[in-house]
C-alpha cells in the first residue's frame, strides 16, 4: 500500500479543485523503469476501473492502481516537493530504492 504525506494529499486536494476534479481519484500508473527504480505517473480518475485496486489511505480522495503497479509501488511514498532546483509538485519516492551515481553505461 502506498503512503501519502499530508502536504501531498491537499495538493492533489487543492489540483482537483482547480480543475473541477470534485469527487474524483488518482490513477497512479508504471510509466517505465530507470536505474534508481520504477518511475510513476499520476492522472485524475473519476473511479475505479474493471480489476482495479482501490487504496484509502488518502482521507479525501482514493487512489487506484492495477496489479502490475501494485508491487513495485508497496512502500513508496508521496510526497509533495518545493525546491528551487526541482519545481514544485509531487514525488513518488521508495524509500527502499538504491539509485545509482551515473545513468549513462548501466547501474551496477
Amino acid at each position: 500500500m502506498v503512503k501519502i504525506t499530508p502536504e501531498a494529499e491537499k495538493f492533489i486536494v487543492d489540483l482537483m479543485d482547480k480543475n473541477n476534479k470534485k469527487g474524483y481519484g488518482i490513477k497512479i500508473y508504471l510509466a517505465g523503469f530507470a536505474c534508481s527504480g520504477p518511475q510513476f505517473g499520476m492522472s485524475f480518475q473519476e473511479k475505479e476501473a474493471e480489476g482495479e485496486i482501490v487504496d484509502t489511505t488518502a482521507e479525501a480522495f482514493k487512489m487506484f492502481y492495477d496489479n502490475e503497479t501494485a508491487e513495485p509501488l508497496k512502500d513508496c511514498v508521496i510526497e509533495f516537493i518545493d525546491d528551487p532546483n526541482f519545481g514544485t509538485g509531487l514525488t513518488i519516492r521508495d524509500p527502499n530504492a538504491s539509485g545509482c551515481a551515473s545513468c549513462g553505461g548501466g547501474c551496477h
